[in-house]
């Protein structure tokens, strides 16, 4: 089973493939489309708070950065 921070590095990892313009793609006829943008930002924030309560902080040091 997946780490709460393997599953934040996954998710940041599909946010930076995005925001670098990988959101779709096509191949003669078919076409791929990546997470939502918003779903993913969401979840990265859901994953900050779980893994900020679980080492004892919150989500505002999250948020921040400060893990």
């Amino acid at each position: 089973m997946e780490t709460l921070e393997m599953q934040l590095e996954r998710v940041q990892l599909a946010i930076a493939a995005i925001e670098s313009g990988a959101q779709s793609y096509q191949i003669a006829n078919r076409r791929l489309t990546k997470a939502d943008l918003a779903t993913l930002y969401a979840r990265e924030t859901s994953l900050k708070a779980q893994i900020a309560r679980a080492e004892g902080g919150d989500l505002y040091f999250a948020e921040l950065g400060r893990l």
